[in-house]
């Protein structure tokens, strides 16, 4: 009896967290402090650059972690505004009016439910590299360009091609002007700390580099009392504005559809991709569980739809922020769960501490940003091992940057697409018997020669026929030619129909040619 009553009273014991859990717990925690360090001067940052209050940008990063953060799918990566799709926005904003973001980004984030549904998320892994990095490296290219303006506390003057074609008027509007100076040092020691503060890999573990720029280019500012421009701050239940149907109407006009259906596109393939190509890079960072790419995809989903009934900023996962996460030590989706949460608190409880920012500070932030997203480093390697691939990457990234997103990826896509035609439509013939002597025997002239035997072999398509007649024309008139198409793989019907018109043409008066394969004139 007391043996039972010792043991019910174990069993009655609470459970004490064991000594791995705590330190999961604590791991987690101290991540969390790190992104979301990280996570408020670009959430900050991307709002303003993409022309919305600030407080849009942290209230997507908060829904990026206390909602997709909750979600299935990858568990370390980290949601939220992103500098790739800044400007997209800008441009969404400056055509149809703030109201209709939220819209758009709704019926995006829609859609990206559906396709993780339907289980479309893996295929994305099937687009071509170059492509993404062309779209990245188009983006880096306008984000560099808009931002340098606010850089001097300028206005961009439209899109890409008008912002790069006014930089050398930029350059002497800020010589002669002392504020536009002022704006420049704030500005370019934000980018110096930046490029710098990561050397010191002591002190980068603890704080994270776009915080301590940030941080101290305000303090400057405050203690010089700089003439620079600061972040508006409007409180975060002010800017907050769910989309309503005069917004959806906007949309439908005559003439605006085919634009709001290219951005919503744009949103949805451009959210989808980075997401998942960021998930790919964070799994290659941790030995944990990996990412399943159609959960992801409805998590990303979710996350947008509720931006988008809030009025706020599309959301991707962001590379940034997700390695920071796992190398301060993540363990599990706590901690973009909890950096959600210092969100939410910061932009609440200190809503006017936006105020002091400079807006040169937050433009360094970006500049620095969109050079990341240039491929510099792997450029070169890419040219020498794969050149076709690189023409890709940069006839997107400057399609990109002469046009907008959506057709810049568009053509992009297409050039990857013809690419990849071009090198599996590769054909070549095998012919035997074209240097024969003229005869068998001694003299050469005691026998008739043999025939020429041509073996096609590949996959014969349109974009080769040219080089593949050239060479069956290039054969002697006066021989008799044996045609073999047993060993193509493929052979689509223009070719079809041109070796057939050739086979006809030897056959003719005087002309030799004999076919050991079915004929292959349709």
């Amino acid at each position: 009896m007391r043996r039972f009553r010792i043991a019910r009273q174990h069993l009655s014991r609470p459970s004490i967290p064991s000594r791995e859990t705590l330190s999961v717990w604590r791991a987690d925690f101290t991540s969390s402090l790190v992104v979301f360090l990280v996570a408020v001067p670009l959430c900050v940052g991307v709002a303003v650059a993409s022309g919305v209050p600030a407080e849009l940008g942290l209230v997507t990063g908060i829904v990026g972690g206390l909602l997709t953060g909750l979600l299935p799918g990858s568990s370390l990566q980290v949601s939220g505004p992103a500098a790739g799709l800044t400007v997209l926005v800008y441009e969404a904003v400056q055509e149809y009016g703030l109201g209709t973001l939220g819209a758009l980004v709704l019926i995006a984030g829609a859609l990206q439910l559906v396709m993780g549904a339907l289980r479309l998320g893996r295929w994305f892994r099937a687009i071509s590299v170059a492509v993404v990095q062309g779209m990245l490296a188009g983006i880096g290219l306008v984000l560099i360009a808009g931002q340098l303006y606010a850089l001097v506390d300028a206005r961009p003057p439209g899109n890409g091609p008008a912002n790069l074609g006014g930089l050398p008027d930029l350059a002497m509007d800020t010589i002669g002007s002392d504020t536009a100076l002022a704006a420049l040092a704030v500005g370019a020691g934000t980018i110096a700390l930046l490029v710098l503060w990561p050397k010191w890999q002591r002190a980068a573990r603890v704080l994270p580099a776009p915080l301590v720029a940030v941080a101290l280019a305000t303090v400057a500012v405050f203690v010089l009392d700089m003439p620079v421009a600061r972040v508006e701050v409007a409180g975060l239940l002010e800017v907050i504005q769910p989309p309503g149907g005069a917004d959806f109407a906007r949309l439908t006009e005559a003439g605006a559809v085919a634009g709001a259906l290219g951005t919503v596109l744009a949103f949805t393939l451009i959210a989808s991709a980075e997401s998942l190509f960021s998930a790919a890079a964070v799994d290659r960072l941790h030995d944990g569980p990996k990412t399943d790419y159609d959960k992801e995809l409805m998590a990303q989903g979710a996350g947008n739809t509720v931006c988008g009934l809030l009025g706020a900023l599309p959301m991707t996962a962001v590379i940034v922020r997700s390695a920071a996460n796992v190398h301060a030590g993540a363990r599990t989706k706590a901690s973009r769960v909890l950096h959600g949460v210092w969100l939410l608190v910061f932009a609440a409880a200190f809503p006017a501490a936006l105020g002091v920012v400079p807006l040169a500070a937050l433009a360094g932030v970006l500049v620095h940003a969109g050079v990341k997203l240039l491929p510099v480093k792997q450029w070169r390697p890419l040219w020498r091992e794969h050149r076709g691939e690189a023409v890709v990457l940069a006839a997107t990234a400057v399609a990109i940057v002469a046009t907008n997103m959506f057709e810049g990826v568009l053509l992009g896509l297409l050039m990857a697409v013809a690419k990849s035609a071009w090198e599996t439509s590769h054909v070549h013939l095998e012919i035997v018997g074209l240097d024969e002597p003229a005869g068998h025997g001694e003299p050469a002239v005691l026998g008739p020669r043999r025939p020429i035997r041509v073996r096609a072999l590949g996959n014969a398509t349109f974009l080769r026929l040219p080089k593949l007649l050239d060479q069956l024309e290039a054969l002697p008139k006066d021989r008799e030619v044996q045609l073999d198409l047993t060993g193509l793989r493929h052979l689509d019907h223009a070719c079809a129909a041109a070796l057939g018109a050739w086979e006809e043409q030897r056959r003719g008066p005087g002309g030799t040619a004999r076919q050991e394969a079915p004929s292959v004139a349709p």
